[in-house]
């Protein structure tokens, strides 16, 4: 379980990144901005959804 958790959280990191970057060249004004903030949101969730998995994983590891 803790794997597909895992995938989910750095595919949804690297979206996050990517249309960040888009949004670089794509959008401007208060439009890039905002999705901009968005998007950072995301992949700051994704980053402490990562850590947390972590933390719980060495703390109760399996085996």
């Amino acid at each position: 379980m803790n794997t597909m958790i895992k995938s989910m959280l750095w595919m949804l990191l690297a979206v996050a990144v990517a249309a960040n970057v888009f949004l670089g060249f794509a959008a401007t004004g208060a439009l890039h901005l905002v999705l901009s903030v968005l998007t950072g949101l995301v992949g700051l969730g994704a980053v402490v959804g990562l850590v947390a998995v972590h933390r719980t994983q060495r703390a109760h590891p399996a085996g």
